[in-house]
């Protein structure tokens, strides 16, 4: 994939296929140490014990509309690729967590891409879902809770095109902004 928001989405899209009703994303940077990593974690079903060890295996699918699963797989080469390591997590019933991390200025790493759109466009196809999306840069932090824009929102719906509009150009601004060093 081109952009890591992509293998975001694509990690995500899984969470949402395992019934998650809670989706924790975090990305977080760390320039002087020229670290990057990624955290997604979930509440859905999980991943049972005897199938952890496949689900990194590109010819590997639960799925029985293809006969491949490279989205965890894909992840974890990049992670690879550029220095890092990558690891899942799971409890069957509980839920599943999966980390990458990068070296940061490694010259094959993939642009972050377009968070804000990836992020927005799955919470406007998922709205009962709640998610909390966190970026930190060298400890400057930007957060979202869904959770708190529902209540904020009272009868209208996080799904609305006006409030997904709005909540993507605050992710994009808000990372920005802490990216430039201006927001903590």
């Amino acid at each position: 994939m081109r952009e890591l928001s992509l293998h975001m989405m694509d990690i995500i899209e899984n969470s949402l296929g395992a019934g998650a009703s809670l989706i924790e994303v975090s990305v977080v940077e760390n320039r002087k140490a020229s670290r990057l990593e990624i955290r997604i974690k979930d509440n859905g079903r999980g991943i049972p014990a005897h199938l952890l060890k496949e689900v990194t295996n590109p010819f590997f699918t639960t799925r029985t509309t293809r006969r491949v699963g490279l989205g965890l797989s894909l992840l974890k080469e990049a992670a690879k690729r550029c220095n890092g390591e990558f690891r899942v997590q799971s409890e069957e019933g509980q839920g599943t967590e999966v980390r990458a991390s990068f070296e940061r200025n490694h010259i094959d790493l993939a642009p972050m891409g377009d968070v804000g759109g990836s992020l927005t466009g799955l919470m406007m196809g998922n709205p009962d879902v709640d998610f909390l999306y966190t970026h930190e840069v060298d400890g400057r932090i930007f957060r979202l809770d869904t959770r708190e824009v529902k209540r904020e929102l009272d009868d209208v719906p996080i799904s609305h095109p006006k409030v997904i509009m709005h909540l993507a150009e605050m992710i994009r601004e808000s990372v920005a902004e802490i990216q430039k060093g201006t927001r903590i």
